[in-house]
């Protein structure tokens, strides 16, 4: 059977681009195969970015400028999926995360969450001519789940080890875990995932405020090297019921974003710090906070974490996550031939594959779902 060729489009909650994966795929479960033809970063207009970061942030807008702006982004994804196949042959299949702009966990039983993704699939399809999968969330949130994280079953068939646990942990603007048992009898039950907290969008948040926005991030980590991390801030920052929450629980710029920002520098203040230090303190929140949510929701710690996602290539976080994990070793999905820079694109890629063979996508011990589904909504080219 030829495998199927697949395009997929992802942009988190950092809003630095579209990341773009042409991939052919087969199998359906530990037969899955995924080869990686081509993967590129797609990044958005200043203004467009503006106007998305703005969203995020509650900026009140009219229904028309939301329709406007949905569309944008919609154009936007379209012109990277056809970018990504110069060169190649013709996918027949995209999966579209969208871009995320409002994520509301659910509140119990008694009240649904809700996630909004602009960039809408029914124009991808129409743009591209081709086939395209989106609204990945929506099936999981109606079954009472969080509707993310969604990754972890792609995660499960691609990185998972017959003897070994491992922690795959996503570093995007919020950073998200799957933990992989040793692959036995039961283990697809005993998969756990979950958003860890911020990731890079507080540090992102703090770079732009420190430069008056004319840098947007942290290159490699090396301003916040420079600096001081402030011990007791982080651990009044690790107070927050977030972190104490227990899984299945999901987050965004809803929690960790600008508002939380300046309420970070509000506690700060007292200390003094240089625009070095802060940056550094904000990384060690990154650090320590995901390495607390190992120790206290997981059985033990893995045998591996392995880093995917933008802050898998911050040197200084990296260095920060092996030094609180001790003599747990910490590298990146390259090590394990899936690209860290891409896998996210990827894990959509393959949401969209398994949607259109009618397999689900979701693993309920993971986002608190009452049962598997059939993730996101299949649009076909009417052209």
């Amino acid at each position: 059977m030829q495998p199927t060729r697949v395009i997929g489009l992802m942009s988190g909650t950092s809003v630095d681009g579209i990341d773009t994966a042409l991939v052919e795929i087969s199998g359906r479960d530990l037969d899955l195969k995924v080869k990686l033809l081509a993967g590129e970063t797609y990044p958005y207009s200043p203004q467009l970015r503006e106007h998305i970061l703005g969203l995020g942030a509650g900026t009140a807008i009219s229904m028309a400028d939301l329709a406007a702006i949905d569309d944008a982004i919609a154009h936007n994804f379209a012109q990277a999926a056809q970018h990504i196949q110069f060169g190649h042959p013709r996918a027949t299949l995209i999966g579209s995360h969208g871009q995320t702009v409002y994520h509301r966990p659910p509140q119990g039983l008694e009240e649904l969450g809700y996630s909004c993704q602009l960039g809408r699939g029914a124009m991808i399809a129409h743009l591209t001519g081709i086939t395209t999968v989106s609204n990945f969330r929506i099936a999981d949130i109606a079954a009472y789940g969080h509707g993310a994280p969604l990754v972890p079953k792609v995660d499960a068939y691609l990185l998972s080890h017959l003897q070994e646990e491992r922690c795959i942990q996503n570093i995007g603007g919020i950073g998200n875990v799957t933990y992989l048992p040793a692959r036995s009898d039961d283990w697809l039950s005993q998969i756990r995932g979950w958003d860890t907290g911020p990731g890079n969008s507080l540090l992102d948040l703090a770079v732009q405020h420190f430069t008056s926005g004319t840098k947007s991030y942290d290159n490699n980590g090396d301003w916040a090297a420079s600096g001081t991390p402030c011990y007791p801030l982080v651990e009044k920052w690790l107070s927050h019921e977030y972190f104490h929450l227990p899984p299945p629980k999901s987050t965004g710029r809803e929690l960790f974003g600008i508002t939380y920002l300046h309420d970070c520098l509000e506690d700060a203040q007292p200390y003094q710090l240089n625009a070095a230090d802060f940056l550094a303190t904000i990384t060690e929140l990154t650090a320590v906070s995901i390495v607390h949510s190992y120790d206290n929701f997981l059985p033990k710690r893995p045998h591996k974490v392995i880093l995917c996602g933008g802050g898998s290539r911050n040197s200084y976080l990296k260095n920060r996550l092996q030094l609180l994990l001790g003599n747990v070793p910490v590298s990146t999905t390259d090590k394990f031939g899936l690209s860290a820079a891409f896998k996210e694109a990827i894990a959509f890629a393959v949401l969209a594959y398994w949607r259109n063979i009618n397999i689900p996508g979701n693993l309920p011990a993971v986002t608190g779902a009452y049962q598997e589904m059939l993730l996101g909504e299949i649009h076909d080219n009417y052209r």
